[in-house]
């Protein structure tokens, strides 16, 4: 392999990773198996149970079929399973109703009218999740699948949308823009809408989904030609030049001299750079910030020393990190083996994961994250906690992260708005129930969102690790403020 290509590939392996990527340059054959990633064994769920295949060897759009029995019962995190509870077609929509069933608070329609149409039958509807499983880095967005199919699962043991059940059709999008358009041509055809979707180059499927008018009602949306199609939300609603103030503020309460000498560093691929560059400009814009050090690092780098002298050098105390977990364990390592210690580091959430924790060790001790959901480790939080339990009966042990959490959010969000249709369910009527919703939580699972505009919310938490654990160090349930238009990205 030549250097070109070498650096070439851990880009698009770290690019990924930060999440940041615009499209890709890959060029693929067919979709990859998925495999039984996120059931682990033939008996869950179906996979592998009836293929004739061995558990983990299903193939690509492999359908987990819809689940008529609850998961062990009694750790449905305080609501109990009932695989007997069932709608008789009526609109009643199943016997567990409330603010943390399945249904949450939606009123049921009527299910008079309803008919059968792409992914509907008279016993399923099938949704699809299309999310990076595959590629470069096997398994970085498995949460979004594994996240849709414990809210799947979930909903079918105690509920139905005029006597049907969900079934979730898995695929894998590897990590590329062609396997991305590739999935969605399969879920255009074979699905009704898709749910908990998460890629890194999810521009890919962008007209497909657009054309055929499928919900796709994501984790989160990455590129700009994602947010551009009309029938895609993102449940964690974000636009580039969008930028919330609150985190800003806070620090530069603080830390007021720190702020005035603030260095932004990126990983040099995909969106970091207009990501990193935006941030800055909004943080100068709505809080007086001063980036006096705003640098890309390459994807291939292995050295940070010569950046963290540059910090040094300049005077730097407050560092602002855009990159993937692995790469901030790196730029803390350095920093600590020369002694620099600024009066804070802050990163998104993407550092809000437990391998990160495991990786850094010492070195993370002090960081901020600013967080638009509410921490795993709320036990107060039901919905949270659901999420959780349900993530951990169908894959045991799984690791939790704000991508799954925002997957789930997404599935609860059509089955709501699926069940207030009833009878007047179609993939438009879906998309306009969707594009109506001005401020949803998840049923508390996270800030309010609004999806009308797909703007970036107001209102987060700031976070900070100490004594090797996360806690929130901002005031009341979320810090709120203004959205300032930094002129970068938009």
């Amino acid at each position: 392999m030549t250097r070109s290509r070498m650096r070439r590939t851990a880009g698009v392996l770290l690019a990924l990773l930060a999440m940041t990527a615009c499209g890709s340059q890959l060029d693929p054959a067919t979709l990859a198996p998925t495999g039984a990633r996120d059931g682990g064994t033939a008996g869950e769920a179906g996979i592998g149970a009836d293929t004739g295949l061995p558990a983990g060897d299903v193939p690509a759009g492999g359908d987990v079929p819809a689940a008529g029995e609850a998961p062990a019962a009694g750790t449905s995190g305080g609501t109990a399973a009932d695989p007997a509870a069932g709608s008789t077609g009526t609109g009643t929509a199943g016997k567990n109703k409330g603010k943390g069933s399945p249904t949450g608070t939606a009123k049921a329609g009527s299910c008079e009218g309803f008919k059968n149409q792409t992914g509907i039958t008279d016993g399923t509807i099938t949704l699809a999740n299309v999310s990076d499983i595959s590629g470069p880095v096997p398994g970085i967005f498995e949460s979004a699948q594994q996240a849709a199919r414990a809210y799947v699962e979930y909903f079918n043991s105690q509920n139905d949308i005029c006597g049907r059940k969900l079934s979730l059709l898995n695929l894998d999008s590897r990590a590329d823009a062609g396997a991305d358009q590739q999935a969605y041509v399969k879920a255009c055809s074979d699905a009704f809408a898709a749910v908990g979707s998460m890629s890194a180059f999810d521009s890919g499927g962008a007209a497909t989904a657009d054309a055929c008018g499928i919900p796709d009602i994501r984790s989160t949306i990455v590129n700009p030609e994602r947010q551009a199609c009309k029938s895609c939300v993102g449940t964690y609603s974000i636009r580039t030049n969008l930028i919330s103030d609150p985190a800003a503020k806070w620090l530069a309460a603080k830390y007021p001299d720190a702020v005035r000498n603030a260095a932004f560093l990126y990983i040099n691929a995909g969106a970091a750079p207009v990501n990193a560059k935006s941030l800055a400009a909004g943080y100068e814009k709505a809080a007086g910030w001063s980036a006096r050090y705003i640098q890309g690092i390459d994807v291939a780098e292995f050295n940070f020393a010569p950046y963290v002298q540059q910090m040094k050098d300049k005077g730097i105390r407050a560092v602002v990190y855009y990159g993937p977990y692995q790469n901030t364990v790196k730029l803390q390592q350095a920093m600590q083996q020369q002694g620099f210690k600024p009066d804070f580091y802050l990163q998104d959430p993407t550092i809000y994961d437990k391998r990160y924790l495991q990786q850094a060790g010492a070195v993370a001790e002090g960081s901020y994250v600013f967080s638009p959901n509410d921490l795993f480790e709320n036990k107060a939080n039901p919905e949270v906690q659901l999420y959780l339990s349900w993530l951990n009966q169908v894959k045991p042990g799984a690791i939790p992260n704000y991508y799954g959490l925002f997957a789930w959010s997404a599935t609860r969000l059509f089955v709501e708005k699926a069940i207030a249709l009833g009878g007047k369910l179609t993939r438009a009527s879906l998309v306009d129930a969707v594009r109506a919703t001005t401020a949803w939580t998840g049923n508390g699972a996270h800030t309010a969102m609004n999806l009308s505009t797909g703007a970036t919310p107001p209102c987060l938490k700031m976070l900070q690790l100490s004594g090797g654990q996360w806690s929130q160090v901002s005031s009341g349930t979320y810090l709120c403020g203004t959205v300032v238009d930094s002129g970068i990205g938009g």
